[in-house]
């Protein structure tokens, strides 16, 4: 125990004599262990946001929405709905059938204000089965607005920011009516959108963004959205002057209540749109679950590409600590032969210069993780989708011992050389 004091605090002496060659030496350390630290917050907080997402939709859940890229023959109308309403009609016993459409640039007028940059929402009475995370005055959609084509709506009050993120001063497109809307009341009021009047007959309000578990779903852009039924959408006019399809939809959201009973009906669903669609297979049925995996993979795949920078900066901060152990064993050689003509032992040299380079080692993971937990909270969680870091003691540990261990491997060869030294010729050395 005492020789393992003498040489932690040996080493420590003999880094802080050579401050900066002893920075050199762990610099690029420091950036590795930041690197995978991220990686280590990232993966967690990945897992942990998924696992909420997935209470939150429910087990039973697909998508049904138009597929990218396809060449129409001409024989399908396309995803309608109509389609909604057949799968309505042939399974009565799903618990959600959510068709969506939606029209970005409808533009939003109450007076004095307005936001060409509005969206309106077609949707029905369903869409407030699924991930309802809201806070509602007034009332939502009723099957009566939907079947009569209602100039009635909903409006999406933006939940806000806990502490706002830098780049929301730089954004272009300025929340003006997150802003305008959460010091008014509009519920009973008649807007306009698009080239309509709506009675506003319901406000609701999202969550604060940070707490907000629909995270897969993405952000508005500071646009301000509004609901009003599907039906309805087809006779609106953009700010541009154009009208969506009468008949296209962009999505429909299915919910079967029960993951046993999914497979089964998206066989069932994809065989009754096969034959309403003439054959083509425009269109393209989805699990949730499929949809989360895929966002926790490409966050995985960006996390490992950084981890492999990381791994690679730790490789370097090795090699740099045993160049810097062999310089110190070289400018060190007498002090070498001293040792071992007093009675040191050749484990007791190897000891001295192990130490000494772990502690470099050790040194460049506390500054790593500094580097990276500074790095996430003042750059990375100002983006909305960075704040799935989190941290659990256990990343530190791991962090600090990747790089004292490290330290360790590259520290053994240079110290067996110093151990190996002959004390007479080590006294000899000028």
């Amino acid at each position: 125990m005492a020789k393992l004091l003498t040489a932690l605090t040996t080493g420590l002496l003999e880094i802080w004599a050579h401050k900066t060659r002893s920075f050199l030496s762990f610099l690029t350390m420091t950036i590795g262990v930041a690197a995978l630290l991220y990686t280590f917050a990232i993966t967690e907080g990945s897992n942990q946001r998924m696992k909420k997402a997935m209470e939150l939709s429910g087990p039973g859940r697909m998508s049904i929405s138009k597929k990218r890229d396809y060449k129409s023959k001409g024989l399908s109308p396309g995803l309608t709905y109509n389609d909604a309403a057949v799968i309505r009609e042939s399974f009565p016993d799903l618990y959600m059938i959510s068709p969506e459409t939606q029209m970005w640039g409808s533009g939003f007028v109450f007076k004095d204000f307005k936001d060409d940059n509005f969206m309106a929402m077609g949707l029905t009475p369903d869409w407030a089965k699924r991930e309802w995370v809201f806070k509602l005055r007034g009332r939502f959609l009723k099957w009566d607005d939907v079947r009569q084509n209602a100039k009635v709506c909903v409006l999406i009050e933006p939940g806000g920011w806990r502490k706002k993120p830098a780049w929301l001063k730089f954004w272009g497109i300025a929340n003006s009516f997150e802003n305008w809307i959460t010091r008014r009341d509009l519920l009973g009021e008649t807007v306009v959108i698009g080239n309509q009047s709506f009675v506003v007959v319901g406000i609701i309000k999202e969550p604060i963004r940070e707490d907000d578990p629909r995270w897969f779903r993405g952000g508005s852009w500071g646009t301000g959205r509004g609901i009003i039924p599907i039906t309805t959408i087809p006779s609106l006019k953009s700010k541009w002057g154009w009208s969506p399809d009468n008949e296209t939809i962009d999505e429909i959201d299915i919910d079967t209540g029960d993951e046993k009973t999914l497979a089964l009906y998206k066989k069932k669903i994809d065989i009754l749109l096969k034959a309403r669609h003439r054959g083509e297979e425009d269109y393209e049925i989805r699990a949730y679950a499929e949809m989360f995996a895929e966002r926790l993979a490409e966050n995985r795949k960006m996390a490992v590409a950084i981890m492999i920078m990381g791994l690679v900066c730790i490789l370097a901060g090795g090699i740099g600590i045993m160049n810097v152990t062999l310089a110190t064993i070289y400018s060190r050689i007498r002090e070498i032969g001293i040792r071992r003509a007093v009675g040191a032992s050749r484990g007791d040299i190897l000891l001295q210069f192990v130490i000494e380079a772990m502690l470099l080692g050790l040194l460049g993971g506390v500054f790593g993780i500094g580097l990276g937990l500074i790095g996430i909270n003042t750059f990375l969680k100002e983006l909305r989708w960075m704040d799935i870091a989190t941290f659990q003691i256990h990343h530190f540990l791991a962090a600090l011992g990747i790089a004292a261990g490290t330290g360790f491997i590259f520290s053994v060869y240079p110290a067996w050389m110093a151990a190996r030294l002959d004390p007479v010729e080590a006294l000899h050395y000028e």
